[in-house]
């Protein structure tokens, strides 16, 4: 049994992470998951708090954590993180916690700014587990 930090934002709940860790499952049945969403801040609000940015990514990871258990994915814990991925990895592993692999899932290259700011390999880096990148489909 492996222990799996998903690391996730708008695409959460989508179709290719889920189907992702539906075949790490069959692969892995007693595979266990966490959710990190990062409070990416909500730059469309005029004036965006720090808090709003919480709230939008705790709902946001709510709402993927039913999106999984409709698939069967059962979620142990739902975490808002620092507003960089990086920092926000950084610091669930700072605070003791252990995953066995880091599963980051980002929006298309030409549109994710996760990618544009290279999170994966920064990620990395950051960790002493292996990184697996999840792109959504466009």
């Amino acid at each position: 049994m492996a222990r799996y930090l998903i690391v996730a934002h708008q695409t959460a709940g989508g179709p290719k992470l889920r189907a992702a860790l539906r075949d790490l499952i069959q692969r892995d049945p007693d595979a266990e998951f966490s959710l990190l969403v990062p409070a990416t801040p909500v730059e469309h609000m005029a004036g965006w708090t720090r808090g709003e940015s919480r709230t939008v990514a705790q709902e946001a990871g709510e709402r993927a954590r039913e999106a999984l258990a409709a698939d069967g994915i059962e979620v142990e814990g739902v975490e808002v993180g620092d507003p960089n991925p990086v920092y926000a990895v950084a610091d669930a592993f700072n605070r003791g916690k252990r995953w066995d692999e880091v599963i980051v899932s980002t929006l298309p290259v030409g549109v994710s700014r996760w990618v544009k700011l290279d999170v994966v390999s920064r990620i990395e880096r950051e960790v002493d587990v292996p990184v697996v990148h999840v792109e959504a489909e466009d």
